[in-house]
């Protein structure tokens, strides 16, 4: 499968917004929260909405942090996956997904749970802030 998907760095008071999947790729990992960008929509608008479904708040985007080559052999996935610094302007995160997201949580950069998927560590090596 070859795909584009997005995700959103969100920090608050100094932790990181993550999410734990459930589903592939990458089961049981943690992740930034995102998802897949639809047929003619923009990866912006996409990420902005996967947030919305995905946990209930509404974000702002502040820049483009890092695109990963989200490529596992063992799963046969390949994505692009661009993803954004981005900031909550409405609402408090809730697992609105709990099929596919296991758990949410905030965490300290220098206290982050295990696993964590590709696109999660490129974007940490990315960050800068």
């Amino acid at each position: 499968m070859i795909g584009v998907g997005v995700g959103a760095f969100i920090i608050q008071d100094d932790k990181l917004l993550l999410v734990k999947r459930k589903k592939a790729p990458e089961s049981f990992h943690w992740s930034l929260p995102g998802g897949k960008v639809d047929f003619m929509e923009t990866i912006e608008d996409a990420i902005i909405r996967e947030i919305k479904e995905e946990l209930a708040i509404t974000i702002t985007l502040e820049r483009l942090l890092c695109v990963t080559n989200h490529i596992l052999p063992d799963e046969q996935i390949h994505f692009v996956a661009p993803t954004f610094v981005a900031h909550i302007c409405c609402g408090q995160p809730k697992n609105q997904e709990p099929h596919a997201l296991e758990a949410i949580g905030w965490y300290a950069l220098n206290d982050l749970p295990e696993p964590l998927t590709l696109t999660t560590i490129k974007a940490l090596e990315a960050y800068h802030p």
